[in-house]
């Protein structure tokens, strides 16, 4: 039964990743949170577990989306390289950084940012272009502050990566694509950190590689794969404005229920 979730919960991060643009982690992590729970796990861990299990799926889920857009050509691989050199040191900071936060403190902080992400969604809070396109010093600092974030809050880094290429006057299609890209950094520094960060904590769960459960890994990999393309042509049949609110109304849910 609790595989089953797990493949359930694969299929909703796919279909919202494909429908709003974001990862699938801003679903995965609280969902996670609540299984875990209910599983009987240990509050002292199960909030990392979530944060890294994430990451982990991240790294399978990013694949078939960086493909598409790079047969497209829309992927800026100079800026990736850039990103990605700072987003590997960050994410290992994130990693350690979430390792020496309590888990109801890791939770409220988690709660504070889908709230964040959820007010910049219902507004449609875009950035203007202020700014030339990046050099690589600008571009890895910017990759170190994204990876660390990221990795803190289980997340892809989309949501941090846009706005910033956006910001730097970077097309917003290239932005997305060369974001999509820097979710694999992301998600591999950051699940290696957690899985070592995590290996002697204790109590973990049975099937646990350091803070990734891999029941919960492989689920959601298996499903959220298929399901990210059925979520983009969802997007073009439906209302954008309406369900990127209902996704807010749902993150600040979460978000307060984290906080309380």
């Amino acid at each position: 039964m609790e595989f089953v979730i797990y493949l359930v919960l694969g299929a909703c991060a796919g279909v919202l990743a494909g429908l709003f643009g974001v990862g699938g982690g801003m679903i995965i992590v609280p969902v996670l949170v609540y299984s875990f729970a209910l599983q009987g796990f240990a509050p002292e861990v199960l909030t990392h577990m979530a944060v890294g299990t994430s990451l982990a799926t991240i790294a399978f889920t990013s694949v078939n989306s960086v493909r598409a857009h790079h047969k497209l050509g829309a992927v800026r691989w100079p800026l990736f390289l850039w990103l990605a050199l700072g987003i590997v040191f960050g994410a290992v900071l994130g990693a350690l950084t979430a390792s020496a936060i309590t888990g109801p403190l890791l939770q409220k902080i988690i709660g504070v940012f889908a709230i964040c992400v959820a007010i910049q969604m219902a507004f449609e809070l875009k950035p203007k272009a202020a700014l030339g396109e990046p050099g690589k010093p600008a571009l890895t600092i910017a990759g170190g502050v994204i990876g660390w974030a990221s990795s803190i809050f289980g997340i892809g880094g989309g949501s941090l990566t846009v706005p910033f290429l956006v910001w730097r006057s970077v097309p917003m299609q290239q932005a997305v694509a060369t974001s999509a890209a820097c979710g694999m950094p992301i998600a591999l520094a950051g699940a290696a950190s957690f899985i070592w960060t995590g290996w002697s904590a204790t109590p973990l769960p049975e099937w646990s590689l350091g803070y990734v459960y891999l029941p919960a890994l492989v689920g959601i990999a298996a499903t959220s794969i298929f399901f990210a393309g059925y979520g983009a042509r969802l997007a073009h049949r439906l209302s954008q404005r309406l369900l990127k609110r209902l996704f807010a109304l749902l993150l600040v849910v979460v978000g307060i229920n984290f906080l309380l």
